[in-house]
């Protein structure tokens, strides 16, 4: 099994409808070395600045992103080309990255490489600490800036302290 941190950027809340600008992925693993990066141009003439904003790109930036198909099938053959047995999809906000990543996977290819399933950092850290409203991020190093490989690092740092403080997870 291989694990996977990813992080979405999109120009409004729901995809289908609105369309993710960028997204950033980190194997999770010693070093914290492979890394994706992909930018999307968008599928709908709809789209909320104030979340455009977030992403730092303005609209004629992102009218200019590659097609999401090929950003798609660049991401799963990158995804396998680095998993050793079955990839794990994990995210900061599990319910928003998966949402978007899914529906592009199975909007563009037919099938998602990461399954049915994914799972939320904080969830597993609330798990560990026996408290349903702890606050995790404070594990994280770098900078969560809207740069979405930087922010799946940063959430990748923190799984890999979790491991340090005794989560069993395979990250080779």
């Amino acid at each position: 099994m291989s694990l996977y941190v990813v992080d979405v950027e999109s120009d409004g809340p729901i995809p289908g409808k609105y369309s993710m600008v960028s997204f950033g992925a980190v194997k999770v693993e010693p070093g914290l070395g492979r890394t994706f990066r992909g930018r999307t141009r968008p599928i709908s003439d709809l789209w909320l600045p104030e979340a455009l904003a977030i992403s730092g790109v303005t609209r004629e930036e992102h009218l200019g992103y590659d097609e999401p198909g090929v950003v798609m099938e660049r991401f799963e053959r990158w995804v396998q080309e680095t998993t050793k047995g079955r990839p794990v999809f994990f995210s900061d906000n599990l319910a928003y990255d998966w949402q978007f990543i899914n529906w592009y996977f199975h909007t563009y290819l037919g099938r998602n490489p990461f399954g049915w399933s994914g799972r939320r950092i904080g969830d597993l850290y609330c798990g560990m600490v026996k408290d349903a409203y702890a606050t995790w991020k404070h594990l994280r190093t770098t900078a969560h800036d809207h740069d979405p490989v930087n922010d799946a690092k940063g959430n990748a740092e923190a799984i890999l302290k979790l491991v340090e403080m005794g989560l069993k997870l395979p990250v080779r």
